[in-house]
């Protein structure tokens, strides 16, 4: 049975993962590219990584050896057993994104290095918009059909929330050019990210509401060659275990040294 305020339905999710074209799964390898990125970036080998994904053979190539981890609300992670944990594009769907990132911290050797992708706040902004305005128009209210997601600010905060030590939160802005609405929405469908929210109508939608979002995206948000443009937002976290040899922030007013001087600037005093 589902708990209060839950918000994603996991069963339905399951199976519109179970569903997914592997040709459809663009934001998985987008993602995947920006944490092989960041791991490029990193000055160091990691020799116990595990990475949580609806999608296994995204990753089978890329960290050959990890430990493929299902995406689920408890995670098959042991504690203190990974120097990497890399969370794949399975936050937004989460009922409990902070949970996720603890048990990935838990997971990971002291200084040991998590790395999530989740969908940000941007994410089919246009759709979400047309949709809204067309239901709007035909019915006076509005259904839940777009999973909300969260700001880079709200994404990165959860870091901390989780006991992660220097937290970064970076976007990646995507625009991507379809036929129509339609040909997005049956995209979404392909790539496993069909509403499976815990609210949503469970009849099916009335064909004149397509037609009128179909309308709508055309006339807000056509391009240049007369197909229409959706945003993604890809937000790459990055955290680390806890360790006493990381950086730590000094003790307020321990600093020997005035800002003004290190600017090589003056110093205006304040009145009281």
């Amino acid at each position: 049975m589902p708990t209060p305020n839950q918000l994603t339905d996991t069963r339905a999710l399951a199976q519109h993962r179970a569903r997914a074209r592997p040709g459809a799964l663009f934001l998985q390898d987008t993602a995947a590219d920006e944490i092989e990125d960041r791991l490029g970036m990193v000055n160091r080998a990691f020799s116990a990584p595990a990475v949580v994904t609806p999608f296994p053979d995204v990753w089978a190539s890329r960290l050959p050896g990890a430990k493929i981890v299902a995406e689920a609300e408890a995670l098959d992670l042991e504690p203190q057993a990974h120097d990497l944990v890399v969370h794949a594009l399975a936050l937004h769907w989460s009922n409990d994104p902070v949970g996720q990132l603890i048990q990935c911290r838990r997971a990971l050797k002291p200084d040991g290095l998590l790395l999530a992708a989740a969908l940000g706040g941007t994410t089919l902004q246009e759709l979400r918009r047309c949709l809204g305005e067309a239901e709007i128009a035909m019915t006076g209210g509005l259904s839940p059909r777009v999973a909300p997601m969260g700001e880079i600010r709200d994404l990165g905060a959860l870091l901390q929330r989780a006991g992660l030590a220097l937290p970064v939160a970076d976007s990646v802005p995507l625009h991507v050019a379809y036929r129509d609405a339609r040909h997005l929405m049956h995209d979404l469908r392909d790539m496993g990210e069909a509403n499976a929210l815990q609210s949503r109508l469970r009849r099916a939608p009335r064909r004149a509401l397509f037609e009128a979002v179909d309308a709508l995206y055309a006339e807000h948000f056509a391009t240049p060659d007369g197909r229409v443009s959706a945003t993604f937002e890809i937000v790459v976290l990055t955290g680390w275990a806890p360790h006493a040899d990381q950086p730590q922030p000094l003790r307020p007013g321990s600093a020997r040294t005035r800002l003004a001087e290190a600017l090589d600037t003056s110093e205006t005093p304040l009145r009281d």
